[in-house]
């Protein structure tokens, strides 16, 4: 059983049979929550449960596990901060392999901590260079100068087959599933699919195309990071002159030239999810469900709402792509959560230099459930007024206009930093 794509053959079941003492087969769980509220079927493939965390290992394994062994005695090399990097290091320990990650400079310890964790004394770790791209650029060097093989992050066929084999459990799960659903994956509507470079979609997606056509395929990205979505709609991969690199996990500037071909022949939509509704989904999931996702492991159940009245009544499935998620991000993802919810607004205000004119602006301006969560005075001297720095956390976004129209009312001076990017990023 293979699915055939652009002439190459993509042996999906011979992958999942090199998995299967590797990986584990995560579950497909229906979520009751999500079902209720969207009034179907929501199940979720729980790759945030997998040996290391994400899907990632399955791609890793299959590619270097299928080298020739003199090939693999030299050693492997592979460029990441996340995910990769991570399942790279246990294939490397499983396979007794030698194996160089290259990591930025700038990665944070607990990652690169959680490489090492994985790896044990298969694994040697070089930091190099600020950004990815630097970083990448000395490990291919590096690979070339020492007779290495490279092992990319999705741009590989052997890559997309072993991320497929992602899909070759989903359809052999839903043939468990009862006889109402359908069986043999007929009965699955939708499949939501989160996309950095494209290995995920491309092998699942061509899985699903030839063992479940009926299945409309959604691919999601980051609204900050539209890499497979500008590729689609030129025709051909770009490069992205910037990203917003907070969806860490499928955020990239160019997606793969194997991977692009592919998802343009099976995904059935492209969609961007904003960051903010990703770290609301966050939230929700741990508050209310008990899972921890990192924001790209998000991405596929963070698209539901934009979907809501096409999936009422059908089957659908959500894959969560991954859980590494340190903790020293969640109040970053609270605040984002915050502002894509408009319940967090930051303004500089003009105070007039007297006493009581904070007190005016808490009694006058203020509605009784709004909220100073920051506030920084700079007094000036031989100055009518002075500048504030002020975060206002509120209850419901519709308290937002009453605020403005208070301070109008009130006739204070103020600018809302929100809207201003780069004065926003530069004072919070």
């Amino acid at each position: 059983m293979s699915s055939t794509t652009n002439n190459t053959s993509l042996d999906f079941i011979a992958a999942a049979l090199r998995l299967k003492k590797v990986v584990h087969k995560t579950p497909l769980q229906r979520n009751t929550r999500l079902s209720k509220k969207y009034g179907c079927n929501v199940y979720l493939k729980r790759e945030d449960l997998q040996v290391v965390r994400s899907y990632k290992l399955r791609g890793a394994y299959n590619m270097m596990s299928t080298l020739p062994k003199e090939q693999l005695e030299k050693g492997v090399v592979c460029a990441s901060a996340g995910n990769h990097a991570q399942g790279f290091a246990y294939s490397c320990r499983k396979l007794k392999a030698k194996g160089v990650v290259f990591m930025p400079v700038i990665t944070p310890k607990q990652k690169v901590n959680q490489v090492s964790m994985f790896g044990e004394e298969n694994i040697e770790t070089i930091l190099v260079g600020d950004t990815f791209d630097d970083c990448a650029i000395a490990a291919k060097k590096y690979t070339e100068e020492n007779k290495m093989t490279f092992i990319p992050p999705f741009d590989d066929y052997k890559i997309i087959e072993g991320q497929g084999t992602v899909g070759v459990e989903i359809i052999e799960q839903l043939n468990d599933l009862p006889s109402s659903f359908g069986g043999d994956g007929g009965g699955l509507d939708y499949l939501f699919i989160p996309v950095g470079g494209g290995g995920l979609s491309a092998g699942v997606g061509s899985y699903f195309k030839t063992y479940s056509p009926k299945t409309k395929l959604i691919g999601l990205e980051p609204e900050g990071a539209p890499a497979m979505f500008e590729a689609l709609k030129n025709g051909y991969p770009v490069t992205l002159d910037s990203i917003d690199r907070f969806v860490d996990g499928a955020a990239v500037k160019r997606v793969g030239n194997l991977t692009f071909d592919i998802c343009k022949e099976v995904l059935d939509d492209m969609h961007l999810v904003p960051e903010g509704k990703v770290c609301t989904t966050i939230l929700k999931l741990y508050n209310e469900d008990a899972i921890v996702a990192e924001p790209a492991g998000a991405l596929s159940i963070a698209a539901l709402d934009d979907y809501a009245d096409e999936i009422k009544g059908k089957n659908v499935v959500c894959i969560v792509s991954g859980s590494n998620n340190d903790i020293d991000r969640m109040q970053e993802i609270k605040e984002r959560s915050l502002q894509y919810e408009g319940l967090k607004h930051y303004f500089l205000i003009s105070f007039a230099q007297r006493p009581g004119a904070l007190k005016e602006f808490v009694n006058n301006v203020l509605g009784p459930t709004d909220d100073i969560t920051r506030f920084e005075y700079m007094q000036k001297t031989n100055k009518e007024n002075g500048p504030a720095l002020v975060g206002i956390e509120l209850q419901s976004r519709t308290d937002y206009d009453l605020l403005l129209q208070k301070m109008r009312t009130s006739n204070i001076g103020f600018s809302e930093i929100n809207k201003n990017d780069q004065l926003f990023g530069y004072l919070i």
